[in-house]
């Protein structure tokens, strides 16, 4: 059983509020009366995801989570439970002894460093840092040039 600190609760209830907030527009994603979790990604659907400052990356696949770094290439996988709020995906565990938790939501990112396009947004939190990073799905994938 996974013990959750009071700061992750918070900063997923956060996240779960923000994504129920209505917007303008009438008909589109955020729409008071919608309440169908995201499904943009299928639950069995592979997530890879890129971050720099440091530079971080990884995979979320069948209820767990590869997470690597330039000193682990090869990474370490950690089990993680699977959450489709409204606006996004979030997965959380337990890395190291500390808590993680990765946001997953749709927008157009950059991971700064080239000229490529990922269609999703990235947040890890893990222990008290908090991480910003791009993502994509082989359905969804990164355009630009290799």
């Amino acid at each position: 059983m996974i013990r959750w600190p009071f700061s992750s609760i918070l900063w997923l209830l956060a996240l779960g509020l923000s994504a129920c907030q209505p917007s303008a527009g009438g008909d589109v994603p955020g729409d008071g009366d919608d309440h169908t979790p995201f499904d943009a990604i299928a639950a069995d659907e592979a997530i890879k995801f890129t971050g720099t400052e440091p530079f971080w990356g990884g995979e979320v696949a069948d209820g767990k989570m590869t997470y690597t770094t330039p000193e682990n290439a090869e990474g370490t996988v950690v089990p993680v439970s699977r959450f489709a709020g409204r606006g996004g995906l979030s997965f959380s565990g337990e890395l190291g002894g500390q808590p993680l938790t990765l946001a997953v939501t749709p927008g157009t990112c950059s991971d700064g460093m080239s000229d490529r396009s990922y269609p999703f947004v990235v947040t890890l939190r893990l222990g008290g840092d908090l991480r910003n990073g791009c993502g994509w799905t082989q359905a969804k994938p990164w355009r630009g040039s290799e």
